[in-house]
């Protein structure tokens, strides 16, 4: 499954809406997804969201689109 990782670059400053980045990341199930977000980065993770088949087409045609890998 694919998931959209909503996230802050740091841990230090408040999160606000607009520093927020995201990130897709291929894994079985969600707190999987948390899990190599939180044990590879330094990212403060806000939200995890799966993506339907019509979300991940919509998402795939953004030029952005780039699956993670850790």
């Amino acid at each position: 499954m694919i998931f959209k990782v909503y996230y802050q670059a740091n841990k230090i400053q408040n999160p606000k809406r607009e520093t927020t980045q995201s990130l897709y990341i291929d894994a079985v199930d969600q707190p999987a997804a948390r899990f190599a977000v939180e044990s590879n980065t330094e990212y403060n993770v806000e939200l995890i969201e799966q993506l339907s088949e019509k979300a991940l087409a919509y998402e795939q045609q953004s030029p952005n689109f780039k699956l993670t890998e850790f």
